[in-house]
Formats: structure tokens, C-alpha cells, sequence
């Protein structure tokens, strides 16, 4: 504003200067035309001389006068034109989506990250109320603008936008007041993508949790091993006792069963250093059946029913590990034995749907799972059980084992219509042995 006025005045003072330069320098020449040519000349035709001398004179100024300014005012178009096109270049090539509104949200500028960022275009936000603010950010906006006006800075801000399909996103907002002379006040609103971040924050927290889970798993490990080693030495030390007596059977299931814990806090434990699996051909349905009698007492205790079905046509097995993959159907059934009511039931399907895989379907009559939470059943720590009755690592757990044997696991479900966790794994393809006939 300042340097605007001092243009004005040094405008002022150099077209009046200039005037009356030229106004002397014509009054001095004429003068030297007419006392050179004109000075025997009477008093009427003096006089006459004079008032051409005055037109002539106000001619000439005027004309430089319109000259001069039309040549300062092409400058300062030319200089508004730079300027607005510099204006309009920083906009456009800002990384940043560049919103120009006024307090009644009406906007007045729009930029092409603007346009890649939310999908509207200019022509269809030009002079409209900015449609990017979900309804319940509208009330928070207005206090940004509030501040913005009271000299606050709001710079940075995390909160939530959305696009033309309504979808919401995290973005950084930045508002800055933006004044225009004789004009109304404007605010300036950039805008970033922020979901990168967010999901880097998210993921740098679970790493976090993961860390911490570790040296937890180390802890646990360590109390419980040792007792599970001592009760494992005196069963075995009971069955070398009792080898005429008949509790033998139910001591080796009883057996079988402290060594499965033991290495399922070992897996517990190795679960964030990822060691190597020791795999081996291993046929699917012994291995399910014998998860669902160690879960006996779980299912007996709900009054469930657990039904095995087999494929009978097919005896395929899989190249697996036969501890991982006893955790990671203990770690679904028991998902499953939790989703039911007492006197639920529990169907585990074995087939071939093709020669290459082997499919396992595990389908519960439970409460199901809401579509929301349905994508996030993977993720390390999510859990939809209620306070106390999970720790959201079974199924990431199963999902690692499940990916380590080179398999698929999918969760379909419906809220109120149970869930089917469907495992796929490789079928191993055993050569036929050449005979000989007898």
C-alpha cells in the first residue's frame, strides 16, 4: 500500500515537472520566432499570435500528458499481468491443493492439486460453497476461520476431508487470512494428503506393539516352560510306572497335549524373529483332528458340537510344518468355539477343489462379524471380542503361518450368520513308485 502511493506521488510530480518543461521550452522558442520574424507587426495580429501560442501550448501538454500516462498505465497493466500469471503459476504448480474462499465458503480459486486431491474440477467449484468439508468438520472450520482472523496461526492442522464419491480422507491444513484492497476478506486454505503419513504412524505403532509383544512372549516364555518341562517329565515318569495299567492311553494324550503347549509358547516366542519352518509331508485330517480333541475340554464346557468332514476322495498331503500348522487351526477353532452360543455348532470341511490345493473350511453359526471390522481382522492387536477375552494376535499369527506354507487364508462372515475361515494350502505332489508286477 505504502510503495503503491509513493508511485502515485513521483507519477504526479514528473508529469508536472514535465509540463512545465515543455511549456517553457515552447514559450521560449516562440518567443525567438517572433521577435526573429514578427516584430514590425502590428497590435491585433500580436494579440492573435498569442492565443495561437497559448492553443498551441495546451495542445502539446495535453498530448504529452495522455501520452505519458497511457505509457504508465500499459507499464503497470503489463506489471499487474506478470504479476497475476506469476500469481496463477505458483498456485497451479503447488504440490499442495489451494483453496480461496471467502467467510461464506464461496470459492474464488482453485488449483490442479485441488482438482487430483478431491476430483473437482474449477468450472465446478468456482463461486460455490466449498463442498470438501464433511458436516461434522464444518463447526471446526469456522473456528479455524475465527482464529485466522484474530491473528492465530493455524498452520499443520490434521483433520478430514472428503472427495466428489464422498470418500473421507486425512489430509494437513494450513489457513491463512488473504486480503484484497477494496475487496472482501478471503482466506487461503492448502491442504495435503496425509494418509501416507497416518498409515506410516500406524504401522511405525504396531512395529511398537510388535517390540513390546516380543519382549513380553520372552518373559512368558520363560515362566511358563519350566513348569510345562517339569509336568511333561512326571507324566512320562507316570507312563513308564503304569505300563500294565490302563490309564496309559490317557496318559500319552495327556502327554501330547503338554507338548503341543510347550511349542506353542516356543511359536509364541519366535513369532517377531521369523525362524525357519522344518517342514515335512503331513496329511491335513489327523492334524485337525487331533486340535479338536485337545480342544475337547473347551468344546465339552460349551456344550458344542464339532463336526470333521473329509474328502474321502482324496488323500493329498501338504509340505507343512506340523506345529505351525496345528497353532494355526487351534488359533480358528478356538476364534470359532468364541463366536458361538453354548450348544453351537462347528462344521471343518477338508477337500481338493483342485488338484493343486488343499481347502479347509471352518464355519461357526456365531455372531459373525460387522462388514466394518471385516478388513482389519489381520491386523496384529485388532480384535472385536470384548475387554479381556483377546489380545487381536491369533489371527495375524495364523495369517503368517498360513503365508509361510506358500497358502491363502480368506475370512467371509455376516454380522449375525456366522463366519467361514477358509485355509488353502498347496497340495504335495507325491511321484507314483514304478513296480514291477509279481
Amino acid at each position: 500500500m505504502l510503495r503503491r502511493s509513493q508511485e502515485q506521488r513521483w507519477l504526479w510530480a514528473t508529469l508536472t515537472l514535465s509540463s512545465i518543461s515543455i511549456a517553457a521550452v515552447v514559450f521560449a522558442v516562440w518567443e525567438v520566432v517572433e521577435n526573429r520574424f514578427f516584430h514590425h507587426v502590428d497590435y491585433l495580429t500580436l494579440h492573435y499570435l498569442y492565443i495561437t501560442r497559448g492553443i498551441a501550448s495546451s495542445l502539446l501538454l495535453a498530448v504529452w500528458a495522455a501520452w505519458y500516462v497511457m505509457r504508465q498505465r500499459r507499464r503497470s497493466e503489463e506489471e499487474l499481468r506478470k504479476s497475476r500469471e506469476r500469481y496463477r503459476g505458483l498456485i497451479e504448480t503447488s504440490p499442495s491443493a489451494v483453496a480461496l474462499f471467502d467467510s461464506s465458503l464461496a470459492v474464488s480459486e482453485w488449483n490442479a492439486a485441488a482438482e487430483r486431491l478431491y476430483g473437482f474440477t474449477k468450472e465446478e467449484i468456482l463461486g460455490k460453497e466449498l463442498p470438501t468439508v464433511p458436516l461434522d468438520k464444518i463447526a471446526q472450520l469456522r473456528d479455524f476461520l475465527s482464529g485466522a482472523e484474530a491473528g492465530e496461526s493455524i498452520v499443520n492442522v490434521e483433520t478430514t476431508r472428503r472427495d466428489r464419491r464422498g470418500n473421507t480422507c486425512d489430509v494437513q491444513l494450513s489457513l491463512l487470512p488473504f486480503h484484497e484492497t477494496g475487496g472482501p476478506r478471503l482466506f487461503l486454505e492448502v491442504t495435503e494428503d496425509n494418509r501416507e503419513r497416518v498409515l506410516l504412524r500406524e504401522r511405525l505403532l504396531e512395529i511398537e506393539k510388535l517390540t513390546t509383544m516380543g519382549m513380553m512372549a520372552a518373559g512368558t516364555a520363560h515362566h511358563l516352560n519350566t513348569p510345562l518341562a517339569a509336568m511333561l517329565l512326571r507324566v512320562q515318569m507316570m507312563r513308564e510306572r503304569d505300563r500294565e495299567g490302563g490309564a496309559s492311553s490317557e496318559l500319552t494324550r495327556l502327554e501330547a497335549s503338554i507338548s503341543f503347549c510347550q511349542q506353542f509358547v516356543d511359536r509364541l516366542l519366535q513369532f517377531s524373529r521369523r525362524s525357519p519352518a522344518r517342514k515335512q509331508p503331513e496329511e491335513v485330517e489327523p492334524l485337525i483332528r487331533g486340535v479338536v480333541s485337545f480342544l475337547t475340554p473347551a468344546v465339552m464346557a460349551k456344550r458344542a458340537r464339532v463336526a470333521v468332514e473329509p474328502d474321502s476322495t482324496s488323500k493329498q498331503r501338504v509340505l507343512a510344518d506340523r506345529n505351525l500348522i496345528e497353532a494355526m487351526f487351534a488359533v480358528l477353532i478356538t476364534n470359532a468355539l468364541d463366536a458361538i452360543n453354548p450348544e453351537g455348532s462347528i462344521t471343518i470341511r477338508c477337500s481338493n477343489p483342485s488338484p493343486e490345493w488343499i481347502e479347509v473350511r471352518i464355519t461357526d453359526d456365531g455372531c459373525g462379524i460387522p462388514p466394518a471390522d471385516l478388513p482389519r481382522v489381520f491386523e496384529p492387536f485388532f480384535t472385536t471380542k470384548g475387554p479381556g477375552k483377546g489380545t487381536g494376535l491369533g489371527l495375524s499369527i495364523a495369517q503368517t503361518i498360513v503365508l509361510e506354507h506358500g497358502g491363502e487364508i480368506h475370512i467371509d462372515s455376516q454380522a449375525g450368520c456366522g463366519t467361514t475361515a477358509i485355509v488353502r494350502l498347496p497340495a504335495l505332489s507325491v511321484p507314483q513308485r514304478q513296480g514291477h508286477p509279481a
